[in-house]
């Protein structure tokens, strides 16, 4: 078909939509077969030639449906042919004798379109569009700040159930720094080793508790502390435990002119401290004190060597006068230091702390003022390990009294008296002679002869260098002990 109606379809075809105002739809006249519809002309054109005019009657040549009128064609206001109110359509469409039943009541005729004039692409609103960068953007957006917003609520609600305050003390975690790990050589590190196998000693006395320091020595309960801690005791004793524990000691025996003493406790698991090698020290090594002073428990303070082999001559007015080479150190040492140990930077007992110096006037309290001094540990262990076999320790003696410094150029101590067949004598030490040197230490003053003999054991050889008139002289000379 060409007049835009297919009768076998039963359909329509597109075409423009009525003008406003227009009348009811109509439809123009079909093709008859063999015939051909002239071209419709603009409106007021007339009719197309050839095309008979309708004048209200029948059309010539058109048959009539019986039964009805016949479809008029419409005019337009000329009288020609055309579309009436600017349309193409009969006013009479549904009455079409040869109209589909099946079709819709507007039948659309497809409109002329203009040569070179594309009509506009439809848009279908509904259609689904393909995704624009600003969505693929928004997306990840918005789920980042719900993620943030959720586990901001969580957090908080954590916080709260935890006891947590609004305020936030200290900056982010960081790395531990390598000062603050704490590693075993550490000071630190040393401290935590060593305070398990450190006491507090108290010691019942008629005039009340002494109060002193201590450090296990043998795991069978024997405890090394200072003869000044206990001297004066009724014999009852007991030890305060790194973990506050306490429990009862008996005293072993002691040394008032060493300055050491042993006491016992019973208990199981005792951790003894690992003892070093206080000849080996050097001034300038760094040291530990550890132990009670003024009855602050546990204390740690620090410092260096600060001098070897300073002969002390110490004790009570009226007691037994204290003889030793000691460790001079600047750690704080106060009263209640006393017997605890001194230990080296790995952590190892190099000297009993002892004696504190101080600028006090008489029977005012003494404190720390970086003058303190420690039995070195070769000579307390010698000591120790006597009082444990025997219940006394022995003295290490030369054999000769030195009277004083010979007041002369090149110092020295003069002796003063050299015992038969003892060790001096047995060197060929005789009276008059002046010490010079005991092991390439000079003697200034009458205790270090007596306290620097006592620092070596029974039986050691040491080398004497003496003067006789103007002559210097080397000897050997074999310690022995005391006859007592």
């Amino acid at each position: 078909m060409t007049d835009g109606w297919d009768w076998r379809r039963g359909g329509e075809t597109p075409a423009p939509a009525r003008p406003p105002g227009a009348g009811a739809p109509s439809v123009g006249p079909p093709t008859m077969p063999g015939a051909e519809r002239p071209p419709l002309g603009p409106p007021g054109s007339g009719p197309a030639p050839g095309w008979p005019a309708s004048s209200g009657g029948p059309t010539p040549g058109w048959p009539a449906p019986s039964g009805g009128p016949t479809p008029a064609w419409p005019t337009s206001a000329s009288g020609g042919p055309g579309p009436a109110e600017a349309s193409a359509w009969w006013s009479n469409a549904l009455a079409d004798p040869w109209r589909d039943p099946a079709a819709p009541t507007a039948v659309v005729v497809p409109g002329v379109v203009a040569p070179g004039a594309e009509p506009e692409p439809v848009t279908d609103p509904d259609a689904p569009g393909r995704p624009t960068l600003r969505h693929l953007l928004l997306i990840p957006v918005i789920t980042a700040l719900l993620a943030g917003t959720l586990g901001g609520a969580l957090g908080y609600a954590f916080a709260v159930r935890g006891g947590a305050g609004a305020a936030v003390l200290g900056s982010a975690p960081a790395e531990v720094p390598a000062l603050a790990q704490r590693k075993p050589e550490s000071l630190a590190g040393v401290a935590e080793r060593v305070l398990p196998s450190v006491v507090t000693v108290r010691v019942s006395s008629l005039g009340g508790t002494s109060e002193g320091s201590g450090f296990i020595a043998t795991t069978d309960g024997h405890v090394i502390t200072n003869d000044h801690v206990v001297a004066g005791g009724t014999g009852k004793a007991s030890v305060v435990f790194n973990d506050g524990s306490t429990a009862p000691a008996t005293i072993v025996g002691q040394d008032a002119e060493s300055d050491i003493a042993v006491i016992k406790v019973s208990r199981p698991g005792l951790r003894p401290v690992e003892f070093g090698d206080s000849d080996a020290l050097a001034v300038g090594d760094p040291v530990l004190a550890i132990g009670s002073p003024l009855s602050l428990a546990n204390t740690v303070t620090a410092g260096i060597v600060s001098a070897l082999d300073r002969t002390m001559q110490a004790g009570e007015p009226g007691g037994p006068v204290r003889y030793y080479a000691a460790i001079q150190t600047d750690a704080a040492v106060n009263h209640g230091n006393s017997g605890g140990p001194l230990v080296d930077g790995a952590g190892r007992v190099v000297g009993v702390n002892s004696t504190i110096k101080s600028l006090v006037a008489e029977g005012q309290e003494a404190g720390n003022i970086g003058l303190a001094f420690a039995i070195p540990i070769n000579q307390a262990k010698r000591v120790t390990q006597d009082i444990i076999g025997t219940g006394k320790a022995r003295r290490t003696v030369i054999g000769a009294r030195a009277d004083g410094p010979t007041g002369v150029v090149g110092g020295g101590l003069r002796l003063a008296e050299v015992e038969p067949s003892g060790p001096a004598d047995g060197a060929g030490l005789k009276v008059g002679d002046v010490i010079l040197k005991i092991n390439g230490r000079p003697m200034t003053e009458p205790t270090d002869l007596t306290a620097l003999v006592r620092k070596y054991a029974p039986g050691s050889i040491v080398t004497v260098e003496y003067r006789r008139g103007s002559a210097r002289q080397n000897t050997s000379v074999t310690l022995a002990a005391d006859a007592k």
